[in-house]
């Protein structure tokens, strides 16, 4: 039977602290879960900013087909004025859109919008009110589209 000194045996068990290797992986494992945190943040941010611009550009298009369902059946911003019809109503150029002025612009946003006369229905206006923008170089729009019935 073997029998160790009571200082070789307190010597075994008494560890404290953390090794070396530990510490080098503890790191590890936080530094890559926060690299992660971090490309998520990365991403929401992106997520938001294209959110926002949509929002915006939505509120654009919105408050654009309020003001043009309000005037009259026969106004000059209600007529065809390309003659393109429904083949027209995605258009978003200055050449091809039905506004008979130059397109509203509201900071980086264009507002587009074209007219088909009689598409769904006889005495009714397709109107497609388009909002442009670039973001980051890259072309984004969105669009509304409304029928007005002659009264």
């Amino acid at each position: 039977m073997t029998h160790f000194s009571r200082a070789v045996i307190e010597k075994r068990c008494n560890h404290k602290g953390f090794t070396l290797l530990e510490v080098i992986v503890a790191i590890s494992i936080l530094t890559i879960g926060l690299l992660a945190v971090a490309s998520m943040q990365v991403s929401a941010i992106k997520g938001n900013t294209l959110a926002f611009g949509v929002t915006e550009a939505t509120s654009w298009a919105s408050d654009q087909i309020e003001k043009l369902i309000v005037l009259p059946y026969d106004h000059a911003d209600l007529q065809d004025t390309d003659g393109d019809g429904a083949s027209g109503l995605e258009n978003a150029s200055e050449a091809t859109d039905d506004n008979p002025n130059q397109p509203p612009t509201y900071g980086k946003y264009k507002v587009y919008w074209n007219v088909a006369v009689d598409d769904t229905a006889n005495g009714t206006k397709t109107v497609n009110v388009i909002v442009t923008w670039t973001d980051h170089g890259i072309q984004k729009r969105v669009s509304i589209c409304n029928i007005i019935a002659s009264t």
